[in-house]
């Protein structure tokens, strides 16, 4: 289990870490949660002016500073927990996105019986689809594909 003084070294840490990138942070915020197996999550909340170069194409470098990152704080606390950096709140309008994206075409199979199939999409982004759309009983989700051309098929139930 993390304490105060972890959650405390973590942000620090965070805030030398992207420093020497010379990435001009505005704001980092920090909050503690647990995952349905008691696992700790790490929330760690980043503004900034200019985030488009630390979020990447397809928020690809965001993900790569992230796995970065949690090895850095895993080995210099010496304990294991899971990190979610956001910054300027990307990962939350994406999940947004993929959401209201997923209940839109799902109405648009279930209307109209034809399958949809979405652009290929990273295992984060189609496990969000596949969750907001896992309740409905008139349409299934299937991932297809292999690699970076993974996508989801949206069929009519």
């Amino acid at each position: 289990m993390l304490e105060q003084k972890d959650i405390d070294k973590i942000k620090k840490t965070a805030e030398e870490f992207f420093e020497k990138m010379t990435a001009e942070i505005l704001n980092v915020e920090t909050s503690l949660s647990l995952t349905d197996t008691n696992s700790d999550v790490v929330d760690l909340y980043i503004k900034m002016n200019d985030p488009q170069i630390l979020i990447g194409q397809q928020g690809q470098t965001l993900f790569e500073i992230q796995r970065l990152l949690r090895t850095i704080l895993n080995k210099k606390l010496q304990k294991v927990f899971y990190l979610n950096l956001d910054i300027n709140d990307y990962k939350k309008k994406k999940i947004e996105y993929l959401k209201d994206l997923a209940k839109e075409l799902a109405d648009q199979v279930s209307l109209n019986k034809q399958e949809k199939v979405l652009l290929p999409m990273s295992s984060y982004e189609r496990r969000i689809v596949h969750a907001e759309l896992s309740q409905r009983t008139d349409v299934i989700t299937e991932s297809q594909g292999d690699g970076f051309d993974r996508h989801i098929v949206i069929k009519p139930r």
